[in-house]
């Protein structure tokens, strides 16, 4: 994770003081501003607070119309977010879109699913326990990804459900200088649902700059019997056409894991570190849940994917079949793609409409 102007992400850093102004943007102050917070007279907390009066939690959270937008956070830098508390029901983790905007775009660098972009993309909370990203009980969604900006900042969430949601967060940054060489946070959300037969699923596609790739989340589910984990990541950059310059050994290697995630025999063991996880495991019961979901992340932190000029990042769905031969599958397939790249970006393809956003 980088550092700047005596921003620390490390222990090592703590004991440095810095001119850094310390900020915080809620429900309780939209602004940031400066000894405005607590403020608040009318809010989702007004009704409890009602003896108590300003000063008591009156707005601890917002309500989001059906199919409109929320503006969390509006900053002017220069500056860096440096941490995203949010939560919300669980059922709003697929309708609800959340968008990051650097230095005045009107193209977003951040566009996925609520719930993908914290590595919940099935809608049941599963707790994860890693540096950048962690979940906790029961659906307290944190974001440690260091995200500078020059100018100005602005953060929304969509819901484009009918019904309204509750949504609550904070976010916490730091005004301060941002050095020339620091990049500008990106993600990118895409789905296969199902994958055709013998073709890959995208992970990442068309990006064109300098930068470096830094982690991925899968949701995965397994539209076939057997172990279904062989397929290999590749990172193709730099001109790289046919054959890619980063090629891995398998799903579960890229993961971290080894020999199906197998333990004990005959069941899949999850885990959840600082860097890499498989951290959900969702079972067909025999009733409505007809197929196995899985739920991965890989952090390139500490070994960063660098590329000059593009990348592209795919990964295969591929399982066995009789004879000891490869199967290509053909599952559902979402992804979310975390990276740094300098500004302009090329433009996202258009998310998919809330039927094929959804968990089914």
């Amino acid at each position: 994770m980088t550092l700047f102007n005596g921003l620390g992400m490390g222990l090592g850093n703590l004991s440095r003081l810095s001119k850094a102004k310390t900020r915080s943007i809620s429900p309780e102050n939209f602004t940031g501003e400066k000894g405005k917070g607590a403020m608040a007279e009318e809010g989702t907390g007004a009704h409890p607070a009602r003896e108590l009066g300003k000063g008591w939690k009156v707005s601890p959270s917002v309500e989001i119309q059906g199919e409109s937008t929320h503006t969390m956070a509006e900053i002017t830098g220069p500056g860096a977010i440096q941490h995203i508390w949010l939560t919300c029901h669980p059922n709003h983790w697929r309708t609800s879109i959340i968008r990051m905007y650097w230095d005045g775009e009107t193209e977003p660098s951040v566009e996925v699913p609520l719930g993908d972009f914290f590595c919940n993309g099935w809608c049941e909370r599963s707790d994860v326990n890693s540096l950048p990203v962690a979940v906790n009980p029961a659906g307290g969604m944190n974001c440690y990804w260091e995200m500078p900006f020059r100018k100005h900042c602005k953060i929304t969430v969509e819901n484009i459900a009918e019904e309204n949601m509750i949504l609550y967060y904070q976010v916490d940054y730091a005004l301060t200088d941002v050095p020339d060489d620091a990049a500008y946070f990106h993600a990118q959300w895409n789905r296969s649902n199902p994958l055709p037969y013998k073709e890959v699923h995208t992970i990442l596609d068309g990006i064109k700059g300098q930068g470096h790739y830094v982690g991925t989340y899968m949701a995965w589910q397994v539209n076939s019997n057997n172990w279904w984990g062989e397929g290999e990541v590749k990172f193709y950059m730099d001109g790289d056409d046919e054959y890619p310059t980063i090629c891995g050994t398998g799903t579960e290697d890229y993961f971290g894991g080894a020999w199906n995630w197998e333990q004990p025999k005959g069941e899949y063991r999850t885990y959840s570190t600082p860097y890499l996880g498989m951290h959900q495991v969702i079972k067909p019961d025999g009733l409505y849940r007809a197929q196995q979901r899985f739920g991965m992340y890989r952090w390139h932190v500490m070994d960063p994917i660098r590329f000059e000029e593009e990348l592209k990042v795919t990964i295969q769905a591929l399982g066995w079949r009789s004879g000891h031969r490869y199967l290509p599958l053909q599952d559902d397939i979402s992804s979310v793609a975390y990276w740094y790249q300098t500004e302009p970006h090329q433009p996202y393809e258009k998310l998919p409409d809330k039927n094929d956003l959804e968990v089914i």
